[in-house]
């Protein structure tokens, strides 16, 4: 140990500005908090992961690590203490992109180089303001956000996505990681979609604007009583309203909801369960994805199934739940609320043997079809049934 203080010694960094004798240009940035960051995700990754589990508290964390600086790094007590600060900020925020991830206007973040941070703000893109001081620092990031989320990042899993619930008091964290074996350039992708954990109910919409009043409480009457889909494009507000509409559904229904990332949640109703899909890895076979999930839901007692985002095979189990009487609702991309239906079939035919007549006459359960752009209501349609002439379902557009 005495050894590695003297190894440490010889090669001086910075904490928060603090200049060590004999330290270069090159060093003095962050030196060394790469470095403790690199013992924690090189030689104590089993404390990240029990940190991870609840299995050690922050307290304890940062205890270990008050002594590991100590023994390891031959600091005076201050730049200790200011050492063992930047790496708290660092272990239980988000470093450099802390400040994005706690902005409630934020909300994309979108790094596409160590010193390329955009950011989607109040609906704009924009610079974030914000970068990393080098590539390294950057892929050890990458690294650690990895080893805190329990992600391989191997060539065998170079895109990944998954999410944290628990870092963050206000939102939910949604990442899409893409490395450079599969990237143009030769540095990480990382997308953060955030989303809030106190989302709003109808009544802030409609204060918000998404919606009025009366348009509000006409979808909250439809919801309760047959089935919806909810499109539009990305960022555009499907999510949030199918959010704030579940929320309206009675006590004494039993609702299941089906996501691949865990960003439909409750704040009130007490007979809703979630599931999330699991993809397979190189390291693991295990898989559960949408469809394995929307089979089960089809066995289980409930009075209302939801998926958060039809984008596969699981489009046909919610046609099958919503034409035996459950009423299902779901978010899909589309340009339209009528073209809605025509996307919810096309994903529905990657697993079916019917025919495409035969599912867009079943689509006639989805009652009601909502297209949303830039967080407002744009379109509303109600489906009138199955046009046996024309072979295609007849809607009426109320909005």
């Amino acid at each position: 140990m005495e050894k590695a203080t003297t190894a440490y010694a010889e090669k001086p960094g910075t904490v928060r500005g603090i200049t060590f004798p004999g330290e270069t240009a090159g060093d003095r940035e962050g030196t060394l908090l790469e470095r403790l960051v690199g013992d924690y995700i090189t030689q104590k990754q089993s404390q990240l992961l029990q940190l991870k589990k609840g299995q050690l508290s922050r307290e304890d964390f940062l205890t270990g690590a008050a002594e590991h600086i100590r023994m390891t790094y031959g600091l005076s007590p201050k730049q200790q203490k200011q050492l063992l600060e930047e790496f708290g900020q660092y272990i239980f925020g988000y470093s450099r992109l802390s400040a994005l991830i706690d902005d409630p206007e934020v909300s994309d973040i979108r790094v596409v180089g160590y010193d390329s941070i955009r950011v989607k703000k109040k609906g704009r893109r924009m610079n974030a303001g914000v970068s990393f001081s080098s590539e390294r620092e950057y892929r050890q990031f990458i690294d650690y956000i990895a080893t805190r989320n329990q992600v391989s990042i191997s060539n065998l899993n170079a895109i990944q996505r998954f999410t944290d619930t628990e870092s963050h008091p206000s939102f939910i964290l949604r990442f899409t990681l893409s490395m450079p074996i599969v990237n143009t350039f030769a540095q990480p992708y990382l997308c953060i979609r955030k989303v809030p954990k106190d989302f709003p109910g109808m009544l802030p919409l409609v204060e918000a604007g998404m919606l009025d009043r009366q348009t509000a409480e006409l979808l909250i009457g439809r919801f309760r009583s047959g089935s919806t889909l909810i499109c539009g494009g990305n960022s555009s507000g499907k999510t949030t309203l199918l959010n704030a509409l579940k929320e309206t559904l009675p006590d004494d229904m039993s609702i299941l909801v089906a996501q691949q990332a865990d960003e439909l949640t409750t704040m009130f109703h007490p007979d809703m369960m979630f599931l999330h899909s699991i993809p397979g890895t190189a390291e693991s076979k295990v898989t559960y994805d949408l469809k394995n999930i929307s089979i089960a839901g089809l066995t289980m007692d409930v009075d209302c199934f939801i998926i958060g985002e039809i984008k596969g095979e699981e489009a046909l189990y919610l046609l099958n739940a919503a034409c035996t009487g459950q009423i299902c609702a779901g978010t899909i991309h589309s340009l339209s609320a009528d073209r809605a239906a025509d996307k919810l079939v096309d994903y529905a035919m990657y697993e079916s043997r019917y025919s495409r007549n035969e599912l867009m006459r079943m689509m006639d359960c989805f009652q009601t079809l909502v297209f949303m752009k830039d967080y407002r209501v744009e379109q509303i349609f109600f489906c009138k049934g199955w046009n046996e002439e024309r072979k295609e379902l007849d809607y009426e557009r109320i909005l």
